[in-house]
């Protein structure tokens, strides 16, 4: 299994690998891990390298003392210098599109085109979840199918999802939560230059359709897919149409 070496620690990756040097690099959210894009690196019809990874602290990457949003782009800049990829589209759901969105403020030249999935510009997290966090984590993870799921999303999906969510210690998705909380770049947005793919759940309860609306009506360059029967882990509840719009979108504004 492939690791990145990053300030002395391990950061996991997985990669499905082609004969090029562009890749799309798929950035998880809050708590979770690499295993939530599995749909995408399986069955993207793309010749792109297809790179999903496990934030510091998250899963198979190591433990470090600290948590950033500066970390977590650092990591990432690493992981592009270190595969020596020259063409680059960010993907980040949720606390990912923070991540994909700070990356690019502070390295426009790098960067093709982002994906945002069920993010926003601005990404404030209730008290309840907060409170949750730190005083019952069993009561959390029950109540995060209602929040991230579609109503009649499959029970074994959710608790698969549940399974990966729950290897990650819960400080450690209360810190991606504080992250997310305190990222802010609504005064940003006309900044962004590159081709911009919005895809959110109908039913997100968790970064609402307006979140991506907002995007789509203030970035130069987007194109806004709202999934049906799907909320906010679209790339889960719905992955064959979530992976048509990243094909559609990078064959319309990007040399596949």
């Amino acid at each position: 299994m492939p690791f990145l070496e990053y300030k002395e620690k391990k950061i996991f990756y997985q990669i499905k690998e082609a004969e090029t040097n562009k890749a799309i690099i798929f950035i998880h959210g809050s708590g979770g891990n690499s295993y939530v894009w599995y749909n995408q690196l399986a069955n993207l019809g793309l010749n792109y390298n297809i790179i999903a990874i496990d934030l510091p602290s998250h899963d198979q990457s190591d433990k470090f003392s600290e948590l950033s949003l500066e970390l977590y782009v650092g990591v990432v800049k690493t992981l592009i210098e270190t595969l020596k990829i020259k063409e680059v589209i960010l993907a980040g759901h949720s606390l990912g599109g923070a991540v994909i969105q700070s990356y690019y403020f502070n390295h426009p030249d790098d960067v093709s085109a982002l994906i945002l999935v069920g993010t926003g510009a601005r990404l404030r997290v209730s008290p309840i979840i907060l409170t949750s966090l730190q005083n019952d984590y069993q009561e959390f993870l029950e109540g995060l199918p209602i929040g991230a799921f579609y109503r009649k999303t499959s029970k074994d999906l959710i608790n698969e999802y549940l399974a990966e969510t729950s290897k990650t210690n819960p400080r450690v998705t209360y810190n991606d939560f504080k992250i997310c909380d305190g990222f802010d770049a609504m005064d940003k947005l006309s900044l962004i230059d590159v081709p911009c793919l919005i895809i959110c759940g109908k039913d997100d309860k968790l970064t609402p359709p307006k979140y991506s609306k907002h995007f789509h009506e203030n970035l130069k360059i987007s194109e806004l897919v709202i999934i049906d029967k799907a909320s906010h882990m679209v790339m889960l509840e719905k992955p064959e149409e979530m992976n048509q719009a990243i094909e559609l979108f990078i064959k319309k504004y990007l040399s596949v």
